[in-house]
């Protein structure tokens, strides 16, 4: 499965956290490149156990999303 995801990352303390918003996972890491490595890894084990139903129950959350200018 290929699947277009956001990526929200950002520093905090020490290190990186990145965030998927659209399936509310998050990882950490070192370095940017660390995080998103992390985050990656983190959404694999999630598509690969995680139910069809679960996946698409995150992926019609309520949350909303919009730009401001």
């Amino acid at each position: 499965m290929t699947a277009r995801l956001r990526v929200i990352i950002e520093r905090e303390g020490d290190g990186y956290v990145a965030l998927c918003p659209e399936l509310d996972i998050a990882s950490q890491g070192a370095t940017v490149h660390e995080a998103r490595d992390n985050l990656r890894a983190a959404l694999e084990l999630f598509f690969e156990e995680a139910s069809p139903d679960e996946i698409q129950r995150r992926l019609e959350s309520n949350l909303r999303r919009t730009l401001f200018e």
